[in-house]
C-alpha cells in the first residue's frame, strides 16, 4: 500500500485497481470470513470471478497524482468515487491492481468520523492525529494551533457527543489540514461553519497545496471541479471514461448525463388521472423554431410545452422549475406564468405554452428542469412533466459565473468625466 520513491514527484500511484462488494450482509459476512482464511492459508481468490451478489465498485482504475497537484473525480451516483477515495485513504483493500501511496493521506471524506462521543473534543484530537501518524511530541507543539483553527471555545472539553454537527465538522477539518499530509482526499466536506470559516479552509488548503500538497476532489459540482482541478477523471459504474483536462472531461460528463436525461420532442408525460389535461413534450428552441441540443449564456431561446386538454381549463398557470443537475439539485429559479401574465384558458385540444427567454441568463453547466401545469386559484395540478436534464453552454472565461450578466465596457477620460 505505501512504499518510498525519493525524487519522484508521483504521490500516487493508482494502477489498475478493482474493487468488489456484495449486496447481502449476511451473505458478505460469510464470503468475508472465507477470504479471511483464504489469505491465511495463502490462497487468494481470482480476481475475474464474481460469486453471487457481487458487482464490481471499480474495475480497472487508473490514475496518478504529482506533488502539488490537484485531480477532480467526477460521475453520477454510484459511479465508484468514494469507494476510490476509501481506498487511496487506507480505508479499505483492492482486490486487484496496486495502489501506491508516498506520504501521509488526510481523508476529509466524512469530517468528525472516527471521534470517540464519549472523550472531549481535547481526547479526541490527541485520538485522531494519532491515527493520522503524528507522534505525542508532533502533536504536542500542533495541539494550540488546532484548537485556535477550529473555534469550539469552552467546548473543547466537553464530551463530543454534546457537539453539533458543525462543531464536530469544524474539529475534524482541523484535526486532518494540520497532520502535515501529503495527500488529502477531498469528498464534499468543504461547506463547513459560516462564511468567514468556510474562507478560512480555503485559505488553509490553498496554503498547504502551495507547499506541495496534492489533492485528489469529488464533487458533484463541476464549477468546483473546473475552478480548483489540474486534471480530471469521469468514472461511470466503475469504469474510467474520460481522463484529462478538466474543461474537456466536463463537457462528456455534462453532454452524456444531459442526453440521458433529455425529455425528446413527442415524448409522453404520465398525466394526472382524471385531471383533463397533460404535458406531451418540454423542448427548448431557439427563436426561429429549432430545437435547442443545449443553451448558450447570453443567447435567446425559448421553452415549448406542449399538451392536449381534454376539456376547457380555465385559470391554468404554468411553473417552469430550474434547479443544478447534482445531488440534492439546489433551486436556481422557478418561474410562474400567473406571477407573469396571469392565468390563462386553455380550449379543448392540442395546445403549446411558450416561455421566450430574451437571452439565457444561466451560468455554463448542467441544469435539470421540470414544468408543471396546474388549474384554479388553489393551483390544483393538472400534470407534471419528467426531469429533463440539459446544458448550458458558455463562452471561454465564464467558467466562474453565477450567472450571464449582459454587458458593455466604454472608457471616459479628460473631458468626458464631467
Amino acid at each position: 500500500m505505501t512504499g518510498t520513491s525519493p525524487g519522484s514527484d508521483l504521490v500516487l500511484s493508482v494502477d489498475r485497481v478493482s474493487k468488489r462488494f456484495c449486496r447481502d450482509f449476511r451473505r458478505s459476512l460469510r464470503y468475508g470470513l472465507r477470504d479471511i482464511a483464504s489469505e491465511l492459508l495463502g490462497r487468494r481468490r481470482p480476481v475475474e470471478s464474481l460469486r453471487t451478489g457481487e458487482f464490481w465498485a471499480l474495475r480497472e482504475v487508473s490514475l496518478g497524482v504529482r506533488r502539488g497537484e490537484a485531480v477532480g473525480l467526477i460521475g453520477p451516483n454510484g459511479a465508484g468515487k468514494t469507494t476510490l477515495l476509501r481506498l487511496i485513504s487506507g480505508l479499505i483493500n483492492p482486490d486487484g491492481g496496486s495502489l501506491t501511496v508516498r506520504g501521509r493521506v488526510a481523508p476529509l471524506i466524512s469530517l468528525g468520523v472516527g471521534f470517540n462521543p464519549v472523550l472531549t473534543g481535547a481526547e479526541n484530537i490527541f485520538v485522531i492525529m494519532t491515527i493520522l501518524g503524528l507522534t505525542k511530541k508532533e502533536i504536542d507543539r500542533r495541539f494550540a494551533e488546532i484548537v485556535d483553527f477550529a473555534e469550539i471555545g469552552d467546548a473543547l472539553q466537553a464530551p463530543v457527543q454534546t457537539y453539533s454537527w458543525g462543531m464536530t465538522a469544524r474539529l475534524g477539518f482541523a484535526c486532518a489540514v494540520h497532520g502535515a499530509p501529503d495527500i488529502l482526499v477531498i469528498d464534499e466536506v468543504l461547506a463547513v461553519g459560516d462564511t468567514r470559516f468556510r474562507v478560512k479552509c480555503y485559505r488553509r488548503l490553498a496554503t498547504m497545496r502551495d507547499a506541495g500538497a496534492a489533492f485528489v476532489l469529488v464533487s458533484h459540482n463541476p464549477l468546483a471541479i473546473l475552478s480548483v482541478c489540474d486534471s480530471a477523471t469521469y468514472l461511470s459504474a466503475g469504469r474510467v471514461l474520460a481522463q484529462g483536462p478538466p474543461r474537456s472531461v466536463v463537457a462528456r460528463y455534462e453532454e452524456e448525463m444531459a442526453g440521458n436525461g433529455a425529455i425528446p420532442d413527442g415524448a409522453a408525460a404520465r398525466a394526472v388521472e382524471g385531471s383533463g389535461a397533460r404535458i406531451e413534450s418540454v423542448v427548448f428552441r431557439d427563436p426561429a423554431g429549432n430545437a435547442l441540443e443545449r443553451l448558450v449564456s447570453g443567447e435567446p431561446a425559448e421553452l415549448w410545452v406542449r399538451g392536449r386538454a381534454e376539456r376547457t381549463l380555465e385559470a391554468v398557470s404554468v411553473a417552469v422549475l430550474v434547479r443544478e443537475a447534482t445531488e440534492g439539485g439546489a433551486l436556481i429559479f422557478e418561474l410562474q406564468s400567473r406571477d407573469d401574465a396571469g392565468p390563462m384558458e386553455v380550449p379543448t385540444g392540442e395546445f403549446a405554452i411558450r416561455v421566450k427567454l430574451p437571452y439565457c441568463g444561466l451560468n455554463a453547466g448542467l441544469y435539470s428542469v421540470q414544468v408543471s401545469l396546474m388549474e384554479g386559484h388553489f393551483l390544483w395540478m393538472l400534470d407534471q412533466s419528467p426531469t429533463r436534464i440539459f446544458r448550458v453552454g458558455g463562452r471561454e472565461g465564464t467558467s466562474q459565473w453565477l450567472f450571464y450578466q449582459p454587458r458593455g465596457w466604454e472608457l471616459l477620460t479628460g473631458l468626458d468625466l464631467h
